[in-house]
């Protein structure tokens, strides 16, 4: 059996500043990568004014500019779409204050490797370094990971640059993210991209076969990702020189090539699509299959944990008042289980889901009451309904008249709570499915005992 180890030796790694620290871990040389190296990384800048697209970042008057350039960066998050250059960046800025850069992958890494990190990152403080952790896919550590860089973090052993394809307000704990800046990269523009596109071929040596229209579509197809671009035009890079490619013959080519499936692509939003409407259409085998087509793809866990509970609380609702909770104890799960054995959890949650019985008469009475507010969100709470603690209040009127419902028969005053003035509304209409065909039944005996009440107080 292989040694599931090995990637963690090689998780963690210094790039050493100009003092040549960094002895715990392997250095990454400055020298440039070799000719066998992916485009990508032959092209990789060594100086921030060579980054592009980030202009608006990099801004000289912005945060990150203030801090360049008193050379002292603060932790930083950096939030942007894959190809869009955080790990570029991260590299960059350690060298642009001098500072040595450890490294480590949040994919790979763990508890032990961060704990090595620490301890390089003390040994570089003794001398009187000020070491930048960089946690490349920062959002896949979990809660406990992220609480277990919160001491070294605040006490300045390490400043952490984390980056991050997931929106941080979700994917990061509160009490990390109010020790970092937050800095958001950009998809590449259009501008940008051609730039890219005219650098890889100064590289190569030629220009790429393409007539102005499929340049420009591949440049389209990239969608704003310097890196999925560079990976295209290796793919067409061989090409011979005759005949120069259309559209036509550019999208032939690279049907072939293209992945069947990136997180950042049409193929994310059409699979969640059809995981959701395949539990919403009570089909637990092909939820299955797509949620496996998800993960296979290299989906975050977390986002497809998240869109379950949305389906929970919006296809199932109140005929299976327990769905939510399952839903939650399943993302509940995979936080503390990661990856791969808390993806279990998350099948068992799109399973029930589909099987359970369906009902969106709370989305919908949800999305009927907000329309309401915004409205008539001005008009006051009935008198009768409003605490009177002082005398003022009381001679205003404040509660007179209110009926306790525990002491009403049938612990049920039939009294009007909507504001004075305006007419009562119905907005949940239970379906009658599942646990819904009780509350429908509640609902009815409710508005007979409110009649009654009214007719007997006329």
């Amino acid at each position: 059996m292989a040694d599931r180890r090995a990637p963690r030796r090689a998780a963690a790694r210094v790039e050493r500043g100009l003092s040549g620290e960094g002895e715990l871990f392997a250095p990454l040389a400055e020298a440039p990568s070799p000719a066998d190296a992916p485009l990508a990384d032959r092209l990789r800048p060594t100086r921030l004014e060579d980054l592009l697209g980030q202009e608006k970042a990099l801004d000289p008057e912005g945060p990150l500019g203030r801090m360049l350039a008193r050379k002292r960066l603060a932790s930083l998050i950096l939030w942007g779409p894959p190809g869009s250059g955080k790990t570029t960046l991260a590299r960059l800025l350690a060298k642009a204050v001098d500072e040595p850069l450890l490294s480590l992958s949040a994919v790979m890494a763990g508890v032990a490797d961060l704990r090595k990190a620490f301890e390089e990152a003390r040994r570089l403080r003794a001398r009187g370094r000020h070491p930048i952790l960089f946690i490349d896919e920062i959002h896949r550590f979990n809660r406990a990971q992220q609480d277990g860089m919160l001491h070294e973090v605040e006490d300045g052993t390490v400043t952490l640059i984390g980056a991050t394809t997931e929106n941080p307000s979700f994917a990061l704990n509160a009490a990390l993210l109010s020790r970092c800046h937050v800095v958001v990269l950009e998809r590449l523009s259009p501008e940008a991209l051609d730039k890219l596109l005219e650098r890889a071929e100064a590289h190569l040596g030629h220009r790429l076969p393409l007539d102005p229209t499929a340049r420009a579509r591949l440049c389209e197809l990239a969608d704003g990702d310097g890196r999925y671009l560079l990976n295209m035009v290796e793919a067409i890079a061989d090409l011979p020189s005759e005949p120069v490619l259309g559209v036509a013959e550019l999208a032939e080519i690279l049907q072939r090539r293209l992945p069947i499936y990136d997180k950042q692509e049409e193929a994310h939003y059409n699979l969640i699509s059809a995981l959701h409407k395949s539990v919403r259409g009570s089909d637990p085998d092909a939820a299955l299959y797509w949620l496996c087509r998800m993960l296979v793809g290299g989906e975050d866990p977390r986002y497809l944990a998240r869109r379950i509970v949305r389906m929970a609380s919006e296809d199932v609702g109140l005929a299976d008042p327990s769905a939510l909770g399952l839903a939650l104890a399943a993302a509940e799960a995979y936080e503390r289980l990661g990856s791969p054995e808390g993806e279990l959890a998350l099948a068992e949650a799109v399973v029930y889901l589909a099987l359970a019985p369906k009902s969106n008469a709370v989305y919908l009475a949800y999305g009927a009451a907000t329309r309401a507010a915004k409205e008539k969100g001005s008009l006051p709470p009935p008198l009768h309904i409003l605490n009177a603690p002082t005398a003022l209040m009381r001679r205003l009127g404040y509660g007179e008249g209110y009926a306790y419902d525990h002491a009403a028969p049938d612990r049920f005053s039939g009294q009007n709570y909507f504001p004075d003035g305006m007419a009562r509304e119905r907005y949940y209409e239970p379906t009658g499915e599942g646990r819904e065909a009780r509350l429908k039944e509640r609902l009815e005996e409710l508005d007979r005992l409110r009649a009654a009440r009214r007719g007997e107080g006329s």
